[in-house]
C-alpha cells in the first residue's frame, strides 16, 4: 500500500519561507528582525537619536564623536591671566561658549569663520575663578554641553610697579626712567623685552639693573632738549620667576626741558648755571666741609620744597657731636641724594662763609637770594656737576647718580 500523503496547505509553505528569511537576516546583522510582524522591539531609531557608532552597520552610518581640545584644562590652578583661553574642536562646530567669572562677570570672546575654534577676546583677572561652558554640534546635529572650570594666579603672586617719571610731567636732560618692581625679578630679559622705550630725536638707549627689583632706562647722553621720551611697557602677564606674573601695562610719555647743567666747584666756592650750553648765572656757595665733603659728579635734582625741615639726627649726628645742629628750618630747598645732600638756603650762621670756605654737611648752600633764584630757575632732571670736592662718588642708586656710570658699563 503506498503510503498516504498529507497535503500543506499553501499559507503553511509561505509562514516557513518568511521565518527562514528572519533568521537569515538575523545573522547577517539583526536588522531587520527589529521590524519582522510578531518580532519587532519598535521602529528603526533614527542616528540623530541613538547613541554614537563606533563601527559600520546595515542601515545607519558611523558618526565620528566630536573631539574638544579647551585651554586652560578643566581644574587648572595659577594660571596666567594673560594666557589664551580658547577651545578646538574636530569632527563638529562649536554652538556656542559662555566664559564669566564666579563673580558673574562675562569674558568676550569670537568663534572663528569654520566655527570649529574660539578664542577669549579680552584678558583675564588676577585671584579669578572661571566657569567655561561650551556646547559643540556634530554632523548627525545633536549637541553636547560641557563645564569645566579654572583660577587664575593668586594675589601672593601678583606684581606691581611704581614708574617715573610720571605720565606728562616734563622733566631736565637728566631724568633716566625708572621701575621699581613689587617683587623680585629673576626673568630680566623678559621684562626688558616688553618695554619699548622711543625718544622723538631718535636717541637709543640701554637699562641698568640697580637691584633685583629696580631698573632705569638712559641714553648715553642727556636726552635731547625738548624732546618728548616715550615708554610702553606691555608688562601684563609676564613671568618675573619664582611665580611671581606682572599685573599691568602702561604707557609712559615724558615731555624734556631745556638742559640746564650746573658746575658746583668746592674750590672756587661757585655755582654755575648753563642752560642749552650756554652760561646763565654764577653763584657764590658753600659746600662739604673736610669732615663731610660733598659727593662728586653728576647729581640730578629731586624733589623740591619751598619750606622744609631738617634733623641732624637723620645724618647719624648726636648732640654730643660738635657738627650737631639740631632741628633746623629751611628754605628753597631741591633733592639732590636720597641720604640727605640738598641744594638750600644756607643757615644764616654760614652767611660769612658764602663764596669763601666750606662748612656744609655736604649740601650746596646759597645766600637767600641765590637760593630763591635757583629755586625757580631749576627742577626735578636738571644736572648738578660737583667738581673739585674730596668727597667720593654717591653711591649710584642714591638719587640719580646713573651719569657717573660710564656708558660702556651701563648695559650690564
Amino acid at each position: 500500500m503506498e503510503p498516504e500523503v498529507q497535503s500543506r496547505r499553501p499559507g503553511t509553505l509561505k509562514k516557513i519561507l518568511v521565518v527562514v528569511a528572519v533568521c537569515v537576516l538575523a545573522a547577517v546583522g539583526g536588522v531587520f528582525a527589529a521590524v519582522a510582524p510578531g518580532l519587532a522591539r519598535g521602529a528603526i531609531e533614527s542616528e540623530a537619536g541613538s547613541t554614537v557608532r563606533t563601527s559600520p552597520g546595515i542601515a545607519s552610518p558611523v558618526i565620528a564623536p566630536v573631539k574638544s581640545e579647551a585651554t586652560p584644562a578643566d581644574g587648572a590652578k595659577q594660571v596666567n591671566p594673560a594666557a589664551p583661553v580658547s577651545l578646538q574642536v574636530t569632527n563638529g562646530t562649536i554652538e556656542r561658549v559662555t566664559l564669566t567669572s564666579t563673580s558673574g562677570e562675562t569674558v568676550e570672546g569670537r568663534i572663528d569663520a569654520g566655527g570649529t575654534g574660539w578664542s577669549a577676546a579680552a584678558p583675564l583677572k588676577f585671584n579669578t575663578e572661571y566657569r567655561y561652558t561650551y556646547v559643540v554640534k556634530d554632523s548627525a546635529g545633536r549637541d553636547t554641553s560641557t563645564t569645566q572650570s579654572f583660577s587664575t594666579v593668586s594675589s601672593s603672586h601678583e606684581a606691581d610697579a611704581a614708574i617715573y617719571p610720571l605720565d606728562g610731567m616734563k622733566v631736565g636732560v637728566g631724568q633716566p626712567l625708572q621701575i621699581i618692581f613689587s617683587e623680585p625679578v629673576l626673568h630680566r630679559d623678559a621684562v626688558e623685552k616688553a618695554i619699548t622705550i622711543t625718544s622723538s630725536a631718535g636717541q637709543v638707549g640701554a637699562f641698568h639693573w640697580h637691584s633685583d627689583t629696580m631698573v632705569r632706562y638712559r641714553a648715553e647722553n642727556f636726552w635731547t632738549a625738548n624732546s618728548i621720551v616715550s615708554m610702553d611697557m606691555k608688562l601684563f602677564g609676564v613671568d618675573l620667576g619664582n611665580g611671581q606674573i606682572a599685573n599691568f601695562n602702561k604707557k609712559v610719555n615724558v615731555s624734556i626741558g631745556d638742559k640746564k647743567v650746573a658746575v658746583a666747584d668746592a674750590a672756587a666756592h661757585t655755582f654755575t648755571l648753563s642752560v642749552n650750553d650756554q652760561v646763565v648765572k654764577t653763584l657764590p656757595v658753600s659746600m662739604g666741609d673736610k669732615r663731610f665733603p660733598s659727593a662728586r659728579g653728576y647729581g640730578v635734582l629731586m624733589e623740591k620744597k619751598r619750606y622744609d625741615h631738617f634733623r641732624a639726627s637723620s645724618i647719624g649726628l648726636k648732640p654730643d657731636d660738635p657738627a650737631y645742629y639740631g632741628d633746623k628750618d629751611v628754605e628753597y630747598t631741591i633733592r639732590l641724594t636720597l641720604s640727605g645732600a640738598y641744594i638750600h638756603q644756607a643757615l644764616e650762621s654760614a652767611y660769612p662763609f658764602i663764596g669763601n670756605t666750606n662748612v656744609s654737611h655736604g649740601c650746596i648752600g646759597f645766600a637767600p637770594d641765590g637760593a630763591a633764584w635757583v629755586f625757580e630757575n631749576m627742577g626735578t632732571g636738571d644736572v648738578v656737576n660737583i667738581v673739585n670736592t674730596e668727597g667720593d662718588y654717591a653711591a649710584h642708586d642714591d638719587g640719580f647718580g646713573d651719569w657717573n656710570i660710564p656708558w660702556s658699563e651701563y648695559d650690564n
